[in-house]
């Protein structure tokens, strides 16, 4: 007989339009058995770390069409996080693994159609499969080599610099001789992206009114690559100041998920006269390359010559908070929530 525990579960209560609230979610505490159903061709996790993403707040709407399907009201949040397999009726999975990937925002989770990864590296902390080894370690490598195509000795901006992708962005520009900005909306996070991850320069753009002069002090001989997280006003100033054969690449745009009625961008004219290739990517799309890019990560990791920041919240019950957190700039580097310690 199958024992049977407790099973924490963040729940969405309603579809969200506007800012979420923590309100917009609730704690609840169901049972689930330690054993696979027979047949059901499933994978048991325990969880061990869950990952707050930018990503989540479109799947609080019923949004059609969206790459990512919505979340269902009454059932737990799904994202990426790092897990113990407890028991496996697939082949690839057995008892005692350590991996990454989709799983439900709870303390067990059933996978029947498992989309995860087997942690082969465990001396590095595990947590980071939720940021530099994990999704925003990939979209951070595919969007900057992929799409950017940098040269040596190029200039380039990133905006929302401090957050999980954006600071690796950075640190892999900084490795390549680029000459690196970025922007973040607090003094600490643009010391810290001085300091800690040796960005050459960086600004607060709460406290630029106007954002086009902002980035003409930073690059009076303009920008050759942009990696895009904000969206909006910041794009707009960025397209006035990009470079002839600029590129542009389109990770995320987070000043927009919360409104009703995106803005509009009104500088694309500069796309035409200045050929600027502007692509948007899904980390999906990349996840062929992830044995190339741990090769090329886990020894600059090793090494020093790459540095990773994380913001933990401790508990289940501090994960609707810290989701929401992503939305008002409280995190501080990777935003992360500890279910159980490995």
């Amino acid at each position: 007989m199958a024992e049977i525990v407790s099973n924490k579960q963040v729940i969405l209560k309603n579809y969200v339009s506007g800012l979420p609230k923590e309100t917009d979610m609730h704690i609840t505490n169901t049972n689930i058995a330690l054993e696979v159903p027979k047949g059901s061709n499933g994978v048991l996790l325990k969880n061990l770390y869950l990952s707050c993403d930018p990503y989540m707040r479109p799947r609080m709407k019923k949004i059609e069409g969206h790459y990512v399907e919505p979340f269902k009201i009454g059932m737990p949040l799904s994202g990426y996080g790092v897990a113990e397999v407890l028991d496996s009726e697939q082949p690839n999975f057995k008892k005692g693994d350590l991996v990454w990937g989709m799983t439900g925002w709870e303390e067990y989770s059933l996978i029947t159609a498992p989309n995860l990864f087997k942690i082969q590296h465990t001396d590095v902390p595990l947590s980071y499969y939720t940021g530099i080894l994990g999704m925003p370690g990939m979209t951070a490598y595919a969007g900057f080599y992929e799409l950017c195509s940098p040269k040596k000795g190029e200039s380039i901006f990133i905006s929302a610099a401090s957050g999980a992708v954006g600071q690796l962005v950075g640190q892999f520009a900084k490795l390549l001789g680029c000459y690196v900005v970025g922007s973040a909306g607090t003094k600490d996070k643009v010391d810290l992206l001085k300091n800690k991850f040796g960005f050459d320069e960086a600004f607060n753009y709460k406290e630029e009114p106007d954002l086009d002069a902002a980035l003409k002090r930073y690059f009076p001989e303009g920008i050759d690559m942009y990696f895009e997280n904000v969206g909006g006003k910041m794009l707009d100033a960025v397209l006035l100041n990009m470079n002839v054969h600029g590129r542009i690449a389109v990770c995320g745009m987070i000043s927009q998920y919360n409104l009703d009625k995106p803005e509009g961008v009104h500088n694309l004219m500069n796309l035409i006269s200045k050929r600027i290739r502007m692509e948007g990517f899904l980390v999906l799309d990349y996840y062929h390359l992830y044995p190339k890019f741990l090769e090329t990560i886990i020894p600059h990791i090793k090494e020093g010559k790459i540095v990773y920041v994380e913001d933990t919240a401790e508990g289940l019950e501090r994960a609707p908070a810290a989701l929401v957190g992503l939305f008002t700039g409280h995190n501080v580097g990777k935003q992360v929530v500890a279910v159980a310690h490995e």
